[in-house]
């Protein structure tokens, strides 16, 4: 199957490429082509690479806005203990 590039900027691109890998233009199209399917099969969602920080965060001790107290401490040393 033969694909025709009609821009010159992307034929430009492909050419480098091909040059730098000092490979045929088919072998280079290729590679990148895989290249580009791999990190985008391999990327994680936002989220999922939020998730052990909001764990993590979450399972602190909510801080209370007001100055810390005799109570405060006991509690901060008894968690250490």
């Amino acid at each position: 199957m033969a694909y025709s590039i009609k821009d010159p900027e992307t034929d430009e691109i492909i050419r480098r490429l091909a040059k730098a890998k000092g490979k045929p233009i088919i072998d280079a199209i290729r590679e990148a082509c895989l290249n580009e399917l791999k990190r985008e099969r391999a990327k994680v969602p936002l989220w999922e690479r939020l998730q052990p920080l909001i764990e993590r965060v979450a399972a602190h001790p909510e801080v209370s806005p007001r100055q810390p107290d005799k109570e405060f401490f006991d509690q901060m040393w008894a968690e250490r203990s």
